[in-house]
């Protein structure tokens, strides 16, 4: 059967928007509504142009630092997490802060806190300069030694060998994470391992999903921004795991004819931060190129839901309570 005549798309699941993603995007869309424009957003609340530039449209004004948004203002810090002293500078500017960081990345939070207050020296697997890592490392800077990569593990130096511990940043690919954990064993044989594994269920979940499908494909797309971790990783994964070439767009019209030569089947996916409406967009394109045929592979099923940040619900219940009121 030639390319021509089996024109096919495997269809990772799950794929898209995790729960912290949807809570961090929810949390922005509901603050706009409840205290209207503008609401400021200290950095991209999650790494994807289009959520970005939507959000842009409906109000959000995204910023860098916390100095640049005016005083007695509101602020929203992003699901990537920040370190205790953004909290104190938005205090100083009298902001109110909501606080959007992915409850998964609050809990590696704590346990740099926990094991600092226990004295450790702490191993933070993570990319130098992501968001997610600069707000861990913030929380014992005197304690956290970042590990990029298992090179790296060969220049760390602790206090103790035997009061260490390794943490690591949500968004890596599983694979990655332990080839550093074994090189920092080698070196640290009593290195303690954090008491549940830090690796978000969602980066972990669509890169299952992306194994599966990659031996059988001969491409394979991914959905997600150039600025997004959890993304890139689903490209290194389909390429490890098999795929004859994969590419990482942000929209369609990114995707080149080229691709498609000698190509029979396509796998298509999306990082942890993607609405569904690109990938349809992609799912579309391709189907005017003659891969109709779309069969999905799932790997797994989520559930799992966040709620809003307090200060969001606490204003939210008060607005109901007072509309309550109101009708009596």
């Amino acid at each position: 059967m030639t390319a021509e005549t089996s024109r096919r798309v495997l269809l990772a699941a799950p794929r898209g928007y995790c729960a912290g993603v949807d809570r961090a995007v929810i949390t922005v869309e509901k603050a706009l509504e409840q205290y209207g424009a503008p609401v400021y957003v200290r950095k991209q609340i999650v790494h994807n142009k289009y959520v970005v530039q939507t959000l842009e449209k409906k109000g959000a004004v995204f910023v860098d630092e916390t100095e640049e948004v005016p005083e007695d203002s509101i602020v929203i810090f992003s699901a990537h997490g920040v370190a205790p002293v953004v909290h104190e500078e938005a205090a100083e500017r009298r902001l109110a802060s909501i606080d959007a960081t992915c409850p998964l990345v609050t809990k590696v939070h704590k346990e740099a806190v926990r094991f600092a207050r226990e004295d450790y020296d702490i191993l933070l697997i993570g990319h130098d300069g992501h968001e997610e890592v600069i707000g861990t490392m913030g929380e014992a800077p005197e304690r956290i030694h970042l590990v990029d990569g298992p090179a790296d593990a060969e220049k760390v130096t602790v206090r103790d060998e035997s009061k260490v511990v390794w943490l690591s940043q949500t968004t890596l690919s599983v694979d990655e994470t332990m080839e550093t954990v074994d090189a920092l064993k080698t070196r640290f044989p009593q290195l303690v391992s954090p008491p549940s594994d830090d690796i978000c269920y969602a980066t972990q979940n669509r890169q299952v999903a992306v194994k599966q499908l990659a031996p059988e494909a001969d491409l394979v797309i991914v959905v997600g921004s150039k600025n997004s971790s959890n993304s890139i990783r689903l490209v290194e994964v389909a390429l490890q795991a098999g795929a004859g070439a994969s590419y990482l767009v942000d929209f369609a019209e990114e995707c080149q004819d080229a691709w498609l030569e000698g190509v029979g089947t396509v796998g298509v996916t999306s990082g942890a931060s993607v609405p569904e409406i690109l990938v349809e967009g992609v799912l579309e394109w391709l189907a005017e190129r003659g891969f109709g045929d779309v069969e999905v592979v799932r790997s797994a099923q989520e559930s799992i839901q966040f709620s809003l940040p307090k200060e969001l619900r606490r204003d939210l219940r008060a607005e109901l309570a007072t509309g309550e009121s109101a009708k009596r």
